[in-house]
């Protein structure tokens, strides 16, 4: 879980934190490339250039190096999240922040998917752990976007009776098949038309203004 690896942190010496941040850096990359059922402790071990025993110091199995790529990727994914969404509290930022996630997906021409919702697909259905750690990183996730959609409410923006957290997770919902099909097809198209339908899907809660 996340905290019983931030105390394991505490205990590493500067040498063993560098070792164990190498080894999950290394399987994180693999995974990326791979798929996390494909990348096994060897392939890790030999991408890190740390020997078994220094491996298995640190991770008694494979899972428990999953845990930690997820921590990994979760703190990277919300930091970067979080500084695009933690302002933002109008439909020309929401647009903003859909322009950057199509920028990113047409860069790598949806190669990879989104690092959350793939490791997810992986390992949800025989890592509980993992998965119940991968969820609680999306739900903060629209969290983030469920704060944007209040902040527009308060403001006006968006009418009272709209849902927020609806709308935020309906956001998220179409992010992810925006990931998976544009991965697919290795073709941005998806992620745009997604993204499309998901910011409609909040104007029509748009408040109009009051007639003079």
């Amino acid at each position: 879980m996340p905290g019983t690896v931030q105390d394991a942190d505490r205990r590493l010496t500067a040498r063993g934190a560098a070792t164990r941040a190498r080894i999950v850096a290394a399987a994180d990359e693999l995974m990326s490339l791979k798929g996390a059922t494909a990348t096994t402790l060897d392939d890790v071990i030999a991408a890190s250039g740390t020997s078994k025993s220094q491996l298995y110091r640190h991770f008694p199995d494979k899972s428990a190096l999953a845990l930690a790529v997820v921590a990994r990727r979760g703190g990277r994914v919300l930091e970067r999240e979080e500084q695009y969404l933690q302002r933002v509290d109008s439909f020309s930022g929401l647009d903003r922040w859909c322009r950057a996630i199509l920028q990113r997906v047409t860069v790598r021409r949806g190669a990879r998917g989104c690092e959350l919702g793939a490791l997810s697909t992986e390992v949800s259905d025989h890592d509980e752990a993992a998965r119940i750690d991968l969820d609680e990183h999306l739900t903060t996730w629209i969290s983030l976007l469920t704060a944007v959609l209040e902040r527009m409410r308060a403001n006006g923006m968006l009418a009272e009776d709209a849902d927020p957290r609806t709308l935020a997770t309906g956001i998220m919902a179409a992010l992810q098949g925006g990931y998976v099909l544009a991965q697919a097809a290795r073709d941005p198209g998806p992620m745009r038309i997604a993204l499309e339908l998901a910011m409609d899907s909040v104007r029509v809660h748009a408040k109009v203004p009051a007639r003079r």
